[in-house]
């Protein structure tokens, strides 16, 4: 039995989400920690609009409009957080 790709992308989401929830229930912080969580975020979400939103199919301008868009959001919250922490 082997399992479609669209499943593998899906366990692959639920195990960064997990991740993420051991890291939160760990109280860990720092530089570090959020970097991974905000990459983590982009990974999870790049894979959403990919596989199940079906834009690994569609143009490279379209993939490319989601890919500049997740990066600037992920990047102004990384500064937002870094700028409450200086």
């Amino acid at each position: 039995m082997t399992l479609r790709p669209c499943t593998l992308v899906w366990l692959a989401l639920v195990g960064l989400t997990l991740a993420m929830l051991v890291v939160g229930k760990m109280g860990l912080s720092g530089g570090n920690v959020v970097a991974l969580l905000l990459v983590a975020t982009l990974i999870k979400t790049q894979l959403v609009a990919d596989i199940f939103m079906g834009l690994r199919q569609s143009r490279l301008l379209w993939r490319m409009i989601v890919t500049v868009y997740l990066v600037g959001v992920i990047g102004l919250i990384g500064l937002a957080w870094w700028l409450g922490n200086v």
